[in-house]
């Protein structure tokens, strides 16, 4: 299962509630995947966990999108070159995160590109528990994302607030 629908529900809320959730997306990220999409000649990318698709807005060309709690974007996401996985996995409910990367795991067929928030949300949910369900250190992201994929860059940021994953499919 890769959400419940009582989390689902919440995030629902929430996206419809507060512009700014899951649209806060910085400039810099859509320069990166362009960069990478030319690199890898291929304009075939996942926006996984899009949101209100900043990304896609921000990018000269059309790219899918998933998110399970935005409607027109919950269909079960089909394979790409790329799949961009920013500040999701944190939000993911504990029992539903082996699930999460499996499912990354299907969808990514050349590159994975994976921020991780690891420190709380200011966000809270209506049910009080705040946004980022699993706080961890930028290591336990890694060595969690290493049970999956092949690591091939491990960058992290601020004092350890955050960390960018990117990977290949093990072979």
């Amino acid at each position: 299962m890769l959400i419940s629908e009582e989390y689902r529900e919440l995030n629902k809320k929430l996206h419809l509630s507060n512009p700014s959730y899951g649209g806060a997306e910085r400039p810099q990220t859509a320069a990166m995947l362009l960069a990478v999409s030319k690199q890898l000649k291929t304009q075939d990318i996942l926006d996984y966990g899009s949101g209100k698709g900043s990304i896609a807005m921000a990018l000269p060309f059309s790219i899918k999108e998933y998110d399970p709690a935005v409607e027109g974007k919950e269909a079960t996401p089909e394979p790409a070159d790329i799949v961009y996985c920013g500040d999701v996995l944190e939000h993911i409910e504990p029992e539903c995160l082996e699930a999460v990367l499996d499912d990354l795991k299907r969808v990514t067929k050349v590159l994975g590109v994976f921020s991780v928030c690891c420190i709380p949300a200011l966000k809270v949910l209506e049910d009080g528990r705040n946004a980022h369900l699993i706080v961890k250190s930028p290591y336990w992201w890694a060595d969690k994302v290493y049970e999956k994929f092949q690591i091939k860059g491990l960058k992290v940021l601020g004092d350890h607030n955050s960390v960018q994953i990117v990977v290949t499919p093990k072979v």
